[in-house]
């Protein structure tokens, strides 16, 4: 056990964890350049194509030691991007070390700060490792000041590294087996090993990926989920080295798979403990922190018959991503679907994505929205992410909206727009501070709702893509709220229905008519959209009707011949209207997702 070492690669988003966890593979495993591809660990289609990493990977990695010993090092590479902080916090849990990655270029940012307090949680061992050293705009002596000041680490312990051109990468594998810590954990005692992360495969079931802590399991052995109490046989056990290799056992300190031909998807649980169904220990580890969702929506299959095969999507992917939440729901127009909670609106995003890319799934989201409190008169208290749920204004006390403490760190160029942004969202400044003589920190106090809606892409265009965003939930606080109402011809569509505040309805009521406007085809009769709220219209738009030309057969005559029959079409197009049904497309609701009219 002494010469195992698990660690992970945490960092700002760009700031080269995939690349170095490239190159620390290449080095170990000795892959073949003809075998070799960029990002080896992020598996996904969309990782590669967006550059991201999605889902923390492990990898194990044989090392020789400057003293010619054999040792293992298990990677876990990470994401960087604030909406999968959840996956870092559950690779942290599975190690004793972490490299912490930082952009010779760009200095510290919010997220290698916000990484470095939850790795300090979990009481790792932190090598700061200075990244991207042959860029020619590196200032190394810039990031050695920020990680004294800012992270307050030693900068005479950071390393500098170029994962690219692959230099430095000799000295990290050695600090790695050098400064962080051998696992603890007796193999002679009762099993004790921790599920933090599981896929599905369509042939051998439900693959388990867990970090032995205490005990030895071997092929062949009975163990039971302490969560549900359920028992099952081990088929096959071993490690990741980019492809499963199977061992006769796992013990103490190692980190591995194990295959039971589990089916019941819901009972792999990830932060869940595995023991011996004889001889368990007594009490399971301390898991994962429960996970809060901040933004919801509601997703429906585009054909209501295509419901259970979505139910098993679903079902599979919550198996893959711990992070999402969801619960059964149903509209009257869009029939039965699920609410689901995400972590952010590129959760949101990748997760539409990976439904309909994995899963084959054709699905409709609703409008994103946060969590509100609602104060009724009658004292009751109701927690609202729906807008359907929103109850009648009259019986209404108050409403409370979530904010968020967000801290911006730029260059100091950009801090005018940047403020001007955060006040158009209603932001309230609360510090300020120069961390050098380039770079400022601002924070502000923000409603959530405000960021839901182009808000990152918003800030990386005004500060051509400097400005680096992290925030944490601080506090409910009274706002003025109303339901902003969708009409489509004259009738209510639920799923496109937002809850706002009052001073942002009429804009935003604008903003969703003209989307819809532009994306519902014409049809043969006038359609109106409106926005209210109640019986109040505050803003419509019309998509005009296509028209038969029906004068073209009127060659002469008087004009009461041309009148009668134009008398006639608009009769005939007023039936329509009252009769007929628009067909809503699905980019239409996906319109209303984006705010790209939005100038201040």
């Amino acid at each position: 056990m002494k010469n195992i070492r698990n660690f992970c690669i945490i960092a700002h988003i760009d700031h080269g964890k995939s690349t170095l966890a490239d190159r620390i593979i290449q080095k170990t495993l000795g892959v073949p350049d003809r075998e070799f591809r960029d990002q080896m660990l992020d598996t996904m289609d969309l990782e590669r194509e967006r550059g991201i990493t999605i889902k923390s990977q492990t990898v194990c990695l044989p090392y020789k030691n400057k003293n010619g010993e054999e040792m293992v090092f298990n990677l876990i590479d990470t994401p960087g991007h604030v909406d999968f902080s959840y996956e870092v916090s559950r690779s942290l849990a599975s190690c004793e070390g972490a490299l912490l990655l930082v952009d010779a270029s760009q200095g510290v940012e919010a997220q290698t700060v916000a990484n470095l307090y939850m790795a300090m949680e979990h009481n790792l061992t932190i090598i700061p490792v200075i990244n991207k050293i042959d860029l020619p705009a590196a200032d190394i002596d810039m990031c050695n000041e920020q990680i004294e000041e800012e992270l307050g680490l030693d900068p005479l312990d950071a390393l500098h590294a170029s994962a690219k051109a692959g230099l430095g990468i000799d000295e990290v594998l050695a600090a790695v087996a050098d400064r962080i810590p051998a696992p603890t954990g007796d193999r002679d005692k009762p099993l004790q090993a921790l599920i933090f992360d599981s896929l599905y495969d369509s042939y051998r079931g439900v693959i388990i990926y867990v970090r032995v802590f205490e005990g030895t399991v071997k092929v062949g052995d009975r163990i039971r989920l302490m969560s549900t109490g359920a028992v099952y046989k081990i088929e096959e056990l071993g490690v990741m080295q980019l492809k499963q290799v199977p061992r006769k056992s796992l013990s103490a300190g190692e980190v591995g798979y194990i295959i039971t031909g589990m089916k019941t998807i819901s009972e792999a649980r990830v932060g869940d403990t595995i023991t011996t169904e004889e001889n368990g220990c007594d009490a399971p580890l301390a898991g994962f922190k429960d996970v809060k969702p901040v933004v919801f929506s509601s997703i429906y299959p585009l054909s209501t018959d295509d419901f259970p095969e979505l139910a098993d999507s679903m079902e599979r992917l919550k198996l893959n991503d711990a992070s999402l939440v969801y619960t059964r729901d149903s509209s009257t127009i869009l029939g039965q679907g699920f609410r689901c909670g995400f972590l952010g609106l590129l959760h949101l995003e990748i997760t539409e994505e990976r439904l309909e890319r994995e899963y084959d799934q054709s699905i409709i989201l609703t409008a994103p929205s946060v969590e509100y409190k609602v104060y009724l008169k009658s004292g009751e208290v109701l927690e609202i992410d729906n807008p359907i749920y929103y109850p009648d204004p009259s019986c209404i006390d108050r409403a409370e909206e979530p904010y968020i403490r967000a801290s911006f760190i730029i260059p100091k160029d950009y801090v005018g727009p940047v403020i001007n942004l955060c006040i158009s969202r209603r932001g309230i400044q609360s510090n300020m501070h120069y961390l050098d003589s380039r770079r400022i920190e601002l924070v502000f106090e923000l409603p959530l709702s405000e960021i839901l809606f182009d808000f990152y892409d918003r800030l990386k265009t005004i500060s051509k893509g400097y400005a680096s965003f992290d925030y944490e939930f601080l506090e409910y606080r009274q706002t003025k709220l109303v339901k902003l109402t969708i009409l489509v011809n004259h009738e209510q569509v639920d799923a496109l229905s937002v809850l706002v505040h009052e001073d942002r309805a009429v804009e935003r009521a604008r903003i969703i008519c003209k989307k819809l406007s532009e994306t519902i085809a014409r049809h043969q009769f006038k359609i109106p959209i409106q926005g209210a709220i109640g019986g109040k219209i505050i803003a419509r738009e019309t998509v005009n009707p296509v028209r038969k030309d029906v004068l073209a057969k009127c060659y002469g005559g008087d004009i009461t011949r041309k009148r009668k029959l134009l008398e006639k079409q608009k009769a005939g197009k007023k039936r329509m209207m009252q009769i007929g049904e628009v067909e809503i497309p699905q980019k239409a609701f996906l319109a209303v997702l984006k705010n790209d009219d939005e100038d201040n």
